[in-house]
């Protein structure tokens, strides 16, 4: 994997860059369609690539390992070719799971011990075998074994989870560097810095995860219960630290105002299943603001979902259509509300480096978070 920085904003640290991967090209900022179990929930491989101009998606490590299982993304030989998306893929390594799965897992020196959500089956993962499984999975990016902690864990909790999450990661790089891709393409790795909510842990994983030297970092453990303001000085803090030459992912978040906020403090990617999980539940996210397609107010406007957009569902549904698909309980309407919302999340990563590359982000940004955070209704 290569990243060139094309330019940093002037009154900012946002950033324009480009990924280069055996798959494709990436230019950032950049979202990433969450596809958990090999696919985005509603949304055909045709629709992510022509219809919602994705240029990356992601896999969820834990899930694929217990559906369909590594046999059969090996025999297939590797989740591009199982799921038929020739673009890049990053898989996470399945620790927000030992975060989100509390009551069926055990954390150990070793890695951690937790049962399956499908049949109760025990299993583990540690830095090593994360890493075997990602490279069977054949992601192009892959992510290291860490403990997510809640966004209120005690200081000296955070502390001993953020110094096991370090300690895992430097036999997950030994590991990796040991090993070898298994479909003839190169695979890179990603450390994550952790720390929850305390200035001094996130200084420190930070520092840590830069003295890797690998070819990208993530941030991690946001966007899990903190308040919203102490997540953006935790991303200040650790990108002051993380190395500008290399491509600096948040994990998990989140909504179009956090996606603008993490692009101003540096971040170049972002995934977060809200885009899908909300549009399926009827909320839209347009460039004027956010939508409850299934109030009243919409049943006789004939109007396109978002009059400005280029995604091929806006100009061909109007409201009123999406809103009687929805309360028809059609699952046309879900398919519909997810390519809408992700096209426009594209769409906002994409403006938003435009914007960059033209030197007025910042008077674009404070004017679009405005317009994103507006209830319409």
């Amino acid at each position: 994997m290569n990243f060139r920085l094309e330019k940093t904003d002037e009154k900012t640290n946002a950033r324009a860059g480009v990924i280069t991967t055996d798959h494709g090209i990436i230019e950032t900022p950049i979202f990433m369609p969450v596809g958990t179990i090999g696919s985005v929930k509603a949304v055909h491989m045709r629709e992510l690539e022509s219809d919602i101009k994705a240029q990356i998606i992601l896999g969820n490590t834990y899930h694929l390992y217990l559906r369909p299982g590594l046999t059969i993304l090996e025999q297939a030989g590797g989740l591009h070719r199982f799921n038929s998306w020739k673009k890049p893929i990053l898989t996470d390594s399945g620790g927000f799971q030992v975060f989100s799965l509390s009551d069926n897992r055990k954390l150990t020196e070793e890695g951690v011990i937790f049962r399956s959500h499908i049949d109760g089956s025990k299993h583990i993962f540690t830095p090593e075998n994360v890493v075997d499984t990602q490279r069977i999975i054949g992601s192009d990016i892959m992510m290291a074994l860490d403990e997510c902690t809640p966004g209120n864990a005690e200081y000296n909790y955070a502390k001993q989870s953020m110094e096991r999450t370090h300690r895992w990661l430097s036999r997950g790089v030994k590991h990796f560097k040991e090993t070898e891709s298994k479909y003839g393409y190169s695979q890179t790795f990603f450390p994550i810095v952790q720390g929850c909510v305390y200035p001094n842990l996130r200084r420190e994983s930070a520092k840590y995860i830069a003295d890797q030297d690998m070819e990208g970092n993530a941030i991690g453990g946001l966007a899990v219960g903190e308040p919203t303001e102490k997540m953006y000085e935790m991303i200040d803090i650790v990108n002051e630290i993380l190395p500008k030459n290399k491509p600096r992912y948040l994990m998990g978040v989140g909504t179009p105002a956090n996606i603008l906020e993490g692009i101003e403090r540096g971040v170049d990617m972002f995934d977060c299943v809200m885009p899908t999980r909300n549009g399926r539940n009827g909320m839209l996210f347009t460039r004027n603001g956010i939508i409850n397609i299934k109030n009243k107010c919409w049943a006789n406007d004939f109007s396109p979902i978002d009059i400005e957009s280029d995604c091929f569902v806006d100009i061909t549904y109007s409201k009123a259509y999406l809103r009687h698909l929805f309360i028809s309980k059609e699952l046309l309407g879900m398919q519909i509300a997810s390519i809408h919302n992700l096209a426009f999340y594209l769409w906002l990563v994409k403006e938003a480096r435009k914007h960059i590359l033209l030197g007025d982000f910042k008077s674009w940004k404070d004017e679009m978070i405005q317009k994103v955070t507006n209830r319409i209704s």
